[in-house]
């Protein structure tokens, strides 16, 4: 099948500046970018989609994604752990709303249940159930006890064999990335953010066993130790790093072809945004967000002219940050850490694509045609991609998951 999209502005997922033209797309892939001066009548096209003047774009990639945080723009949970049925009907929700809102790939960052990641994954692609294409991910794995976090779990023990195992496991439950939290974690423990949580055997052990079974590790590292180890382990994403000194940023930048970096700032704006109710006291987790934010706005563009690749995703999926609200990410990078929108938009596009392994993220002959077309310029204002209705197309692999509106027939 070959489809035609003209008259629109095609940003690329570079940065460059947009251009008008027009796309071929055939079957699931994107086969030419046309001039916008092309005979859109000489081009051999099963449909043609005028785009009114729109913004054509890549879809959209979350690099820190949680669908098993149950809460959404949908529907609202004041309880993070849910029922099993419940967790289930949640996380398959959160997909189809991410794609709703223009993300077409997922990064998981972890779940709250094992095998329901891989499942979800195994249903998307089959085709029945809508959402993006997804890493997925099991349960986050922290040690238990006095040093741990309250998130996670750790069911087969400490030391380098429990780490070997829970790596077999995973690659036997279908997961492609494991989520390790290395650090603790203020906001829900304060005063653990410094906490290493894991040895340097159980490390090594970890990323050896990873690489040899072809998984990929993301990392919960904000101590300049924790993010040490994550790199030595091999991880292929690095959440928060927010206490990151000069020497774990020279580690980072060393390793810049080999690593992703997500700073996550939407948990940390939605939590001081939040006005909980009296007997909800959130006052740790605003404290250790205002921090956070300060030492992210250094760090992020130290990291930046250094060459890491740094990618949106922001821990959505909290009543206060609901899925669904993710393209904010896109805005706290202009405001926060001195991006311009194309800038964040290749962030959230190339780069992203970049972490996920495959051909999304531009608008590129050969790639997967992942589109968004957008009312509006994107790469003036981000904020437009915070409403899903200024979202006129959805494109997954050929497949129009959102069609734009009919469009009227000359006489």
């Amino acid at each position: 099948m070959r489809q035609l999209i003209h008259n629109c502005m095609i940003f690329d997922g570079t940065g460059s500046a947009s251009v008008a033209g027009a796309v071929l797309i055939e079957d699931d892939r994107i086969a030419a970018i046309l001039p916008a001066d092309a005979a859109v009548a000489d081009i051999e096209a099963d449909s043609v989609i005028d785009g009114q003047g729109a913004t054509l774009m890549p879809g959209m990639v979350d690099a820190h994604t949680h669908l098993t945080w149950g809460s959404s723009v949908e529907k609202i949970y004041h309880q993070f752990i849910l029922p099993p049925e419940e967790l289930k009907v949640a996380a398959w929700r959160n997909a189809r709303v991410l794609l709703d809102h223009g993300f077409t790939s997922l990064y998981s960052a972890g779940a709250l249940s094992d095998r329901i990641e891989p499942e979800l994954a195994r249903a998307i692609e089959a085709g029945e159930t809508p959402g993006p294409r997804l890493i997925p991910s099991t349960i986050e794995r922290s040690p238990e006890g006095g040093e741990g976090v309250d998130t996670g779990d750790v069911f087969n023990g400490r030391g380098p064999d429990a780490m070997r195992a829970f790596v077999a496991y995973c690659a036997a439950e279908g997961v492609k990335s494991l989520k390790l939290v290395i650090s603790g974690e203020d906001a829900l423990k304060p005063g653990t953010s410094g906490d290493v949580l894991y040895t340097d055997e159980e490390m090594e052990a970890a990323g050896k066993a990873a690489r040899e079974a072809g998984l990929w590790i993301a990392t919960h590292a904000y101590a300049p130790r924790a993010i040490t180890l994550a790199l030595e382990a091999g991880a292929r994403v690095l959440y928060h790093c927010s206490y990151a000194d000069d020497a774990a940023i020279d580690a980072m930048a060393a390793k810049k072809d080999e690593i992703f970096y997500a700073p996550g700032p939407g948990v940390s704006v939605g939590a001081l945004e939040a006005n909980p109710p009296p007997h909800i006291d959130m006052s740790a987790m605003k404290a250790s967000a205002a921090e956070r934010i300060a030492l992210e706005k250094a760090l992020v563009p130290k990291l930046r002219a250094r060459g890491v690749r740094i990618l949106i995703g922001g821990d959505y999926g909290f009543p206060f940050n609901p899925n669904g609200r993710n393209a904010r990410d896109l805005e706290h990078f202009v405001t926060l850490y001195g991006y311009t929108p194309a800038e964040a938009l290749s962030a959230a596009t190339m780069l992203g694509g970049q972490l996920m392994g495959l051909d999304v993220g531009q608008v590129k002959p050969g790639y997967l045609a992942d589109l968004l077309l957008v009312a509006g310029d994107p790469t003036s204002d981000v904020r437009i991609l915070q409403d899903r209705d200024n979202i006129k197309m959805i494109m997954l692999g050929g497949r129009m998951h959102k069609s734009p509106a009919p469009q009227p027939v000359a006489a």
